[in-house]
């Protein structure tokens, strides 16, 4: 037998251990998916925000990518423990879509805490290639009347 399944069926409540078994696939397969796809695409915003250091840009995606499954997934283990126990099927799927949602909140979160964070640094970068404010060409008099 399945080592997995001999332990679902050893312990109190196989309902709940399934159901926690399935939120820890899930979740740690959405933050892996979603770290992936930050890490690919989020390469060129990364150099674009170090003015073109593309060591620099690939080693701070690698660091945020770490940060990230840290974070998540300690989350996701957390979080494991805390809520109602699943008795049935239904109440399985309950429990199972409010802590697959809260982890896609808290990713998504996460995400735009990020790109605010580089959009910041990226426009205090591009700064310099700012060109200065024209100067003006003629007046026009106030008219009084």
């Amino acid at each position: 037998m399945i080592p997995l399944l001999a332990f679902a069926e050893t312990t109190g409540n196989p309902v709940t251990v399934w159901t926690y078994i399935a939120y820890l696939v899930v979740s740690v397969a959405l933050t892996v998916w979603v770290a992936r796809t930050l890490h690919k695409n989020g390469r060129i915003f990364l150099v674009d925000s170090f003015v073109g250091n593309e060591p620099l840009a690939d080693s701070v995606n690698h660091l945020l990518v770490v940060g990230f499954y840290l974070i998540n997934i300690g989350f996701v283990t957390l979080a494991l423990k805390y809520g109602d126990r699943a008795t049935d099927a239904q109440t399985a799927l309950e429990i199972l879509s409010t802590k697959v949602g809260l982890v896609l909140v808290v990713l998504g979160v996460m995400h735009f805490f990020n790109l605010f964070i580089f959009s910041k640094m990226r426009r205090r970068a591009t700064l310099h290639k700012q060109t200065p404010p024209v100067l003006p060409q003629g007046y026009v008099k106030p008219v009084h009347g």
